[in-house]
């Protein structure tokens, strides 16, 4: 069942709201003989909670206890919890709303997308089912709720989360550190038996097949179509070919044969075939992840911008940052006209250095400028979003990055294990700080 909420924010002041409730019982009482659709039952700051919000919340509840099989407590519990995970919702919602977190149509539809991949549906498809049900507005609106509020969570409790030097050192060096450091393999295989019976004729026959199968492999072919042409092919030759993919595994969990070659093995790379009591294995190192080998390419750049602004037109821009280019071509400092005319307050001090930069730090149009320059050559001006530019590459290098990769793993595993007791601790303050007035 999809989750909806019907939620009102107020900006009025604690006072007010009081006064404007007081006023809409009053109002009611004075107008029974009309149907009441929907009153508030709490006041949470600045905010409200509506007994059609409950009403929805709690048939939610008991529907998905029908469709599990869970069950319930006891009546009262059950109406003071979903109470207080409402009040704790109102609260992180109207942070939210105060911090200016929102999110646009698109971010929505993109989640949207996503669920409808999940069920196996085209977006299309699965907005006509929410329509069809009613819920579809509600959805979005859940949705966009719920987005704001991890996003709330997200920055306030990693906030609150310190973790130290001699805590990612330990974690690095324990065993569960080193268990979860270590990358995860995706292998697949294709098997070709030779059992010991096999006459020697067709023993080489299914070594010729083995290798036929590898070069296709290696040429590029699809492994999976490989694999069922040549179970199809054998088939008809009188044997059986198997194999499949192993899932992802740490390397201790692959097969022992495996084990001694996969960690060496490329993404992608298919091996020769690998005998072993069974026959004949092609492997293929269909994907790796988490592997801490970060061999990465760097540049480091220096450039002057000459922006548009107020006071400058663009072809003034134009016709400065050419003359400046002629003035380092006729011998003058880069480091010293950057500090006189660049208008990157980031790099200026530092006479236009943009330091050591990765593959892929830099904006890419900028990059696209600077990424065929030779160490020591000058750019001739360029034009990007930011403005006029003159670069300079001063040098290129190959760094190892493979121990700040495992120190953010490590740093990311470790806020990880503390995450969810920090936010259980950070919902019980803003509970406790927080009025809270119910509406009987």
């Amino acid at each position: 069942m999809i989750k909806t909420t019907r939620y009102f924010m107020s900006r009025c002041s604690r006072a007010g709201l009081i006064s404007l409730v007081l006023t809409l019982l009053l109002s009611t009482a004075a107008h029974a003989e009309r149907q009441m659709l929907d009153r508030v039952i709490a006041i949470v700051d600045d905010g409200v909670i509506l007994q059609s919000e409950f009403d929805e919340r709690m048939a939610e509840i008991r529907q998905r206890a029908a469709d599990t099989g869970m069950p319930l407590p006891p009546e009262a519990d059950l109406r003071n919890q979903l109470m207080e995970s409402l009040i704790v919702e109102s609260l992180q919602l109207q942070m939210a709303e105060r911090v200016g977190i929102r999110f646009d149509d698109d971010t929505l539809n993109r989640v949207i997308a996503d669920l409808a991949q999940s069920n196996n549906m085209s977006f299309d498809q699965y907005v006509s089912a929410l329509e069809s049900q009613g819920v579809y507005l509600s959805t979005r609106e859940r949705i966009r709720k719920e987005l704001a509020i991890n996003e709330v969570q997200r920055g306030i409790v990693n906030r609150r989360i310190n973790i130290t030097d001699q805590e990612i050192e330990n974690y690095l060096n324990s065993e569960a550190g080193r268990a979860a450091m270590s990358p995860d393999y995706l292998v697949d295989q294709i098997l070709v038996p030779i059992p010991a019976s096999d006459p020697p004729g067709l023993a080489a026959a299914k070594q010729d097949f083995a290798q036929q199968i590898y070069e296709r492999a290696a040429a590029g072919d699809d492994f999976a179509q490989l694999r069922m042409i040549a179970q199809q092919s054998a088939q008809q030759q009188g044997f059986a070919v198997s194999g499949g993919e192993l899932g992802w595994r740490k390397a201790e969990q692959l097969p022992s044969l495996f084990a001694e070659f996969v960690p060496d093995m490329r993404a992608g790379e298919v091996t020769e075939p690998v005998r072993s009591s069974n026959g004949l294995h092609i492997v293929k190192l269909s994907d790796v992840r988490g592997d801490s080998n970060r061999l990465v390419s760097q540049t480091q750049a220096r450039h002057i911008l000459v922006a548009p602004n107020e006071i400058r037109t663009e072809e003034q821009a134009r016709r400065l940052i050419n003359e400046i280019h002629q003035r380092i071509r006729d011998g003058e400092e880069f480091n010293i006209l950057a500090r006189q005319y660049s208008d990157d307050t980031m790099s200026v001090v530092a006479g236009g250095d943009l330091g050591w930069v990765s593959d892929g730090g830099m904006p890419p149009e900028f990059a696209a400028q600077v990424q065929h320059l030779e160490v020591g050559e000058l750019s001739e001006p360029f034009q990007t979003s930011f403005g006029w530019h003159v670069a300079e590459v001063t040098g290129r290098r190959e760094q190892d990055l493979s121990r700040d990769f495992q120190r953010q793993q490590a740093q990311n595993a470790l806020r990880a294990r503390k995450f969810d007791l920090e936010l259980e601790n950070w919902l019980l303050e803003i509970r406790d700080e927080a009025y809270v007035k119910f509406i009987n």
